[in-house]
């Protein structure tokens, strides 16, 4: 069996850290109190403590074992939930959802209920930054056993990841992910829906919760979104926000 502490620490080895994080890093940096939705194992946080954030700094994830991990740090403030669950009335100037974790967001009442609350957390000046895999680049074709992923965890073990699709439609893929050993016998296998919103549809579900959608880019470096950009990367601003 892989445990889901093996599965959490795998997470960060097989997800590097790159030009993604650096850019949340650089909002997050700027940020009197930020607010990381999603965390994950809370690298993101943890490099903003490393790099001086002075600032209030916390963390909200539903995943018990990636938060343990995240807990190793002390500096920050650690909540385990979901974004419905955020109980702070405008305490963060930022909210950040990195890593496609936007993606989870699977029913409309999920999604409506997580953005309502991320407003509430928000000043009425913070910004809400965060992607999601662009439904156009059909990303999900690539998730195959032909694309299986080798790796050495923690532990020295050698082992190999794949995925495959199980159904994609309506906007919604679901697929599974199994860790095997390089031979192929299968250690652990979970399963998840991912959702794929188109722009208009962010756009519609953001002014729904309060939101004006200030900025949209098709990747980290400002590039403009078309067709085959792999990411949508929006910046939104509680509705009626002062000017900039």
């Amino acid at each position: 069996m892989y445990s889901d502490s093996d599965a959490a620490a795998l997470y960060d080895t097989l997800n590097p850290w790159g030009d993604n994080d650096a850019f949340y890093l650089a909002h997050v940096l700027r940020a009197r109190a930020a607010l990381d939705v999603g965390c994950g194992t809370g690298r993101l946080l943890h490099r903003a403590r490393d790099a001086g954030h002075p600032g209030r700094l916390t963390g909200i994830d539903p995943d018990r074992a990636a938060l343990d991990r995240a807990r190793r740090r002390t500096d920050v403030e650690w909540v385990e939930g979901t974004a419905a669950d955020i109980g702070g009335q405008a305490e963060f100037d930022l909210a950040t959802m990195a890593s496609n974790a936007f993606q989870c967001l699977v029913s409309d009442e999920d999604l409506h209920a997580s953005l309502t609350a991320i407003r509430a957390a928000l000043t009425d000046d913070g910004r809400f930054v965060f992607e999601t895999r662009n439904p156009a680049a059909e990303q999900w074709r690539d998730w195959h056993p032909g694309n299986a992923v080798d790796v050495t965890d923690r532990h020295g073990r050698e082992l190999r990841v794949l995925h495959r699709v199980e159904s994609a439609e309506r906007g919604l893929v679901t697929f599974t992910e199994t860790t095997a050993t390089r031979d192929g016998v299968p250690l652990r296998t979970d399963r998840a829906t991912l959702r794929f919103l188109t722009e208009p549809e962010l756009r519609a579900a953001l002014a729904a919760a309060g939101f004006t959608v200030a900025d949209v880019r098709g990747g980290w470096h400002g590039e403009p979104l078309t067709d085959t950009c792999l990411s949508i990367v929006v910046t939104a601003e509680p509705a009626g926000a002062p000017a900039r």
